[in-house]
């Protein structure tokens, strides 16, 4: 009984060893390698639209904190001149 199990141990580190190496020699192939720098390149993507939306929801609650304004950009008034001196009357 002792040598079946050491036996199936044996066998299933061999196919997991086995497996590990198909996976290496395919990574390092040029499909493979492209394939790894795709994904790079999206997840760099990804984590870039994920910063710039968490940017645009953190100004828009500093903006609804601040001003109690919308989330617009905000707007330029042209100002009014009003004049207090009593010589401008």
């Amino acid at each position: 009984m002792k040598a079946g199990v050491w036996f199936a141990a044996g066998a299933a580190a061999g196919v997991y060893g086995m497996v590990r190496v198909r996976r290496l020699a395919e990574a390092l192939t040029p499909d493979g390698m492209r394939d790894r720098i795709g994904a790079a390149v999206l997840g760099a993507r990804m984590f870039g639209e994920e910063v710039a939306r968490g940017q645009a929801e953190a100004e828009i609650h500093l903006r609804q904190r601040f001003d109690g304004a919308d989330a617009g950009p905000p707007q330029l008034t042209s100002p009014t001149t009003t004049s207090t001196r009593e010589g401008d009357r």
